[in-house]
């Protein structure tokens, strides 16, 4: 996974088998497919956004590294 290789720190929540949890985060993100990444608490999207992110040069940013 990108982030475990980047040496990020993150939460994984299971929203499969909480329906508040699951409805938190489509309130949250707008979204109903998972995963969901949120970088402090913004969304960003899922799998496929994040490495956009990435290849874009624009992940290190939103993980505060310059």
């Amino acid at each position: 996974m990108l982030l475990k290789k980047k040496g990020v720190e993150f939460d994984e929540i299971n929203v499969s088998r909480d329906d508040a949890l699951r409805e938190e985060m489509e309130r949250r993100s707008g979204r109903r497919t998972v995963p969901q990444i949120f970088i402090d608490g913004n969304p960003i999207g899922g799998f496929d956004d994040l490495y956009s992110l990435d290849r874009d040069g624009r992940l290190d940013k939103l993980l505060g590294r310059s």
